[in-house]
Order: C-alpha cells, then sequence, then structure tokens
C-alpha cells in the first residue's frame, strides 16, 4: 500500500537547527571575561554536551527521577564547574550561565528554510528539550514554529518510542504522515522503526573541526539533504 502523503515535519533541534557548541563557547567565553575566568570554553562545551546522553540514561533506567532537560543540564553544570574549578559563580549566575542553552544561535539556512517548509508543511520541534527552553529559543533566534513538541510533554526522551508515535498522535496524524528531520542517524533510525518518514540534514561543523561526523547519504532514509534549503528544494517549498 502507498505510504500517505507527509503533512507535518517534525525536527531535531540541537546540532540539527541550532549551532549549540558555537552557542555555549561565545556565551561561556562572555561570562569568562565578565568573571575573569581563566578556562578553555571550547572543552567547556563539549563536556556540558558529552554528559547529555549519560544524564538521560539515568532517567530512563530510574537512577534519576523524571527531570526536564534544564534540571539535567543543570546537574552536569554543576559537575563541570567543579571539574573546572569555577567556585565564584552566584546562585543566579549559574541559573543564567544554565538558560544559555534557551538562547542558541540557528544555523545560517535554518529560518529561510523553516519559513520555506513552513509554507507546504506543518512544523514543529520534536525535541528533548523542555517547552520553556524550546520556546524561548525560538524567540530568541526567529524560529517560525506552528508548535513545539517537547519530550517533557510524553516523560519520555528520544529514542524512546513513545517520543516519536506521541508526537503523530498530538497532531492527530498517522506516524507516516509525519518525518522526522535530523542531523543525526540514530535519531532519525529510531523514527523509523515507529513507522515516521526520515529526512537526514549534514550537519559538517556542529561538533567542531576535530569530530569528522557520517555525512553519507543514506537510502535507508526517504531524504538526504545538505541544510534546510536543499531540504525544501526537494521536496518542492
Amino acid at each position: 500500500m502507498k505510504n500517505p502523503q507527509v503533512r507535518a515535519l517534525v525536527f531535531d533541534v540541537f546540532g540539527t537547527v541550532v549551532d549549540w557548541r558555537g552557542s555555549l563557547i561565545r556565551e561561556g567565553r562572555a561570562l569568562g571575561a565578565k568573571k575573569r575566568l581563566d578556562v578553555d570554553w571550547t572543552a567547556f562545551a563539549d563536556a556540558w554536551r558529552a554528559g547529555y546522553q549519560p544524564a538521560m540514561h539515568k532517567v530512563r533506567t530510574g537512577k534519576l527521577p523524571w527531570m526536564n532537560i534544564d534540571a539535567l543540564h543543570r546537574l552536569i553544570l554543576d559537575e563541570l564547574l567543579d571539574q573546572f574549578a569555577i567556585h565564584n559563580l552566584k546562585e543566579a549566575e549559574k541559573d543564567q550561565f544554565n538558560r544559555a542553552w534557551h538562547r542558541l544561535s540557528a544555523w545560517p539556512d535554518s529560518v529561510r528554510g523553516l519559513k520555506r517548509l513552513k509554507k507546504k508543511f506543518l512544523i514543529s520541534t520534536l525535541s528533548n528539550g523542555n517547552v520553556s527552553l524550546l520556546t524561548n529559543m525560538a524567540k530568541n533566534a526567529g524560529l517560525p514554529w506552528d508548535c513545539v513538541l517537547s519530550a517533557e510533554l510524553f516523560h519520555h526522551y528520544k529514542p524512546d518510542p513513545e517520543s516519536y508515535l506521541d508526537a503523530a498522535k498530538m497532531l492527530d496524524l498517522k506516524p507516516a504522515e509525519v518525518m522526522l528531520v535530523a542531523a543525526h542517524k540514530d535519531d532519525l533510525r529510531a523514527a523509523k522503526r515507529c513507522g515516521l518518514r526520515t529526512a537526514f540534514v549534514r550537519r559538517p561543523k556542529e561538533r567542531g573541526p576535530q569530530v569528522k561526523p557520517d555525512l553519507t547519504a543514506d537510502r535507508v532514509f526517504n531524504y538526504n539533504s545538505d541544510d534546510f534549503l536543499d531540504l525544501a528544494d526537494q521536496l518542492g517549498a
């Protein structure tokens, strides 16, 4: 039987839509200048992101109760402040720095590409980021979402099947009417197993010049693209 027509595009956000690494390095350097901190902010940003998957795994396995990403980011941050010997931040400054994740900058093609795709499809986040984080980020970066879907709504982090299937339910669509757009092949494969369509977007700069990600086109995905503008061309948007 022929697949139903795709009606909604749901987007992974960190790394796919926004440049988390460059944004965190920028925020760290600004904090370092203000507080006179001698810190390798590139290493700090990479370590902060590296703590993300292990923290979610603790939630999945019951080692931690359900926590949203802001709370998990703060747990990781507190560990990193000790690791990098940063001891002179007030509580309000720690909270403000933790909210750097709310202020991540979009990749250069993101806003233009999303506006084009929005003309043809419903567009939404499907992110492990919490709702307040995603809405603040959208406001800050000018991301034109039709709605914001978050793992926080389902209490299941990607790649749990519930995160993909419940997103389709919330949109009142069949899984095959929804396409996940992501720069991460593991995310796409998990969505595909749940019956969603998939679009891979290459983000070669996500993890910096020392990391060479797998950017090869994969026929298992419905689309492979260089950026959102290329994806819009392929989808006729």
